[in-house]
């Protein structure tokens, strides 16, 4: 049988005389019967779907492939909200859908994957996956760990749900009949407001830990809560997130910080242990703190990155890490006696190469971080040409919102605070008489001068 007709074959369903369930052709075992939930059952509409996403699903069907929307746009979609990103699975291979669209390209090693672009917008098809076993070995490899290293392995519909991580992001929305198809019993768990890992907690924890920031990251997004199973074995697990490359955690920092959920993201981190693996250097500086005032500047920092995101305004990482790390800078800086650029620069340095190797942010961001440190004691000279220089500054604005956020998180700067916020609004006249007045309109002191001495013979 070629592998065309197979890949048809594992994505034809053979109805049962139930009209809520079906089985599909290679089901190997019963729990892999799934719940269908017809169109008139559920809220999911098509006019909340991505036309792209709708064009992919459309042209993957009339080319006899099985193609579903997967994930968290159909939980989504359930919950009533209105998904960023739509992802499509099938039956067709990578290939396959490659030559199927002519806007697309495969990428990835792990596990490949095609992008078919439109525009700005990009909707991912995957190919369903299969489980794991001996007879995959050389295609699907794991070290001794349980970590999974190479997932290049094929299957169909039911084995593809069972590998997803958790039951609310493992649902399928079928193009053909409108239907949602159900194996792990995610419904119910959409319901009831409930996250739990599909299979043996331990061992897929192990297979990728970072289905653990998963985990707290979906709790935080979704406000829902991980039942015992799901979360009791994460503090244990939580070491393993040492062996995950740090540039993948730098993407997972992304997603739990920067879209809009950050706050909720930092309290559920700590809640479950996993925040030190990301951020060491914060952890210590908040047990240390006994103040508050670490906690509260960070807090603040991270209300403020929701309210922007909420607000559909960008969030730069390098602010994020800024604000996230200033106690650890303000800690290195204080073991030297010296606070010139200089100290600070050196000090910004060391607690960034502690940083990434945790996670790998990029050095232009972490370039741009240590530019908002040192460009805070600039904010107390507003003598002469020293303010305008400051203004022009690329980095002005987010080391202005970094002052802002400082004072309001307790540090005496609002006379600071509101003679920049003045000064940016006004014209190049009162900007000059605003940095004459700063000075007291004194101007600047001049020596006097000296007398010459007169010599013997004009005397």
């Amino acid at each position: 049988m070629s592998h065309r007709e197979r890949a048809s074959l594992s994505g034809r369903w053979y109805y049962t005389h139930r009209t809520d369930t079906y089985n599909a052709k290679d089901c190997l075992i019963n729990k892999h019967q799934a719940n269908v939930i017809p169109r008139s059952e559920h809220g999911i509409s098509r006019s909340n779907i991505s036309e792209n996403a709708l064009k992919v699903l459309y042209r993957l069907n009339k080319a006899g492939y099985a193609a579903f929307l997967v994930g968290g746009a159909v939980r989504d979609l359930l919950l009533g909200k209105h998904p960023k990103d739509f992802d499509v699975a099938t039956d067709a291979s990578p290939e396959q859908v490659h030559d199927l669209f002519r806007n697309s390209r495969m990428i990835g090693r792990r596990f490949r994957i095609v992008h078919v672009r439109y525009g700005r917008e990009i909707i991912e098809v995957t190919t369903f996956r299969d489980t794991h076993d001996d007879a995959h070995e050389g295609i699907a490899h794991q070290n001794d760990d349980g970590r999974l290293l190479r997932d290049n392995v094929y299957g169909d519909i039911n084995s593809d749900a069972w590998r997803r991580d958790l039951t609310a992001n493992a649902l399928f929305y079928n193009i053909k009949d409108f239907s949602v198809v159900d194996f792990v019993g995610g419904i119910d768990d959409i319901k009831a407001g409930k996250l739990r890992i599909i299979g043996d907690p331990e061992t897929r924890y192990r297979e990728d830990a970072v289905r653990m920031l998963r985990v707290a990251r979906f709790a935080a997004k979704l406000g829902f809560r991980a039942d015992d199973e799901t979360s009791r074995l994460i503090p244990e697990l939580a070491p393993l997130l040492d062996d995950i490359p740090s540039a993948r955690l730098f993407d997972e920092v992304l997603k739990l910080f920067q879209k809009g959920h950050a706050l909720r993201s930092f309290e559920v981190l700590r809640e479950y242990g996993l925040f030190s693996y990301l951020f060491l250097q914060v952890e210590d500086s908040l047990l240390a703190d006994e103040t508050g005032n670490v906690e509260k500047f960070i807090r603040n920092g991270l209300e403020n990155t929701d309210k922007r995101v909420n607000e559909g305004k960008s969030v730069n990482p390098a602010f994020l890490y800024a604000f996230l790390l200033w106690a650890s800078f303000k800690e290195e800086l204080a073991q030297t006696d010296r606070q010139d650029v200089q100290a600070m620069t050196a000090a910004g340095y060391e607690v960034f190469s502690a940083q990434v190797e945790q996670t790998a942010i990029p050095k232009r961001f972490s370039i741009q971080a240590r530019e908002i440190w040192t460009m805070q004691p600039r904010f107390d000279q507003r003598r002469g040409k020293r303010p305008i220089r400051l203004l022009s500054h690329p980095r002005f604005r987010a080391a202005y919102d970094f002052l802002l956020l400082r004072n309001q998180s307790g540090e005496d700067l609002q006379e600071q605070c509101d003679w920049w916020t003045e000064f940016q609004e006004m014209d190049e006249a009162k900007k000059v008489l605003a940095t004459q007045a700063s000075e007291g309109n004194r101007g600047r002191k001049r020596r006097p001068r000296r007398r010459r001495r007169q010599s013997s013979e004009s005397a």
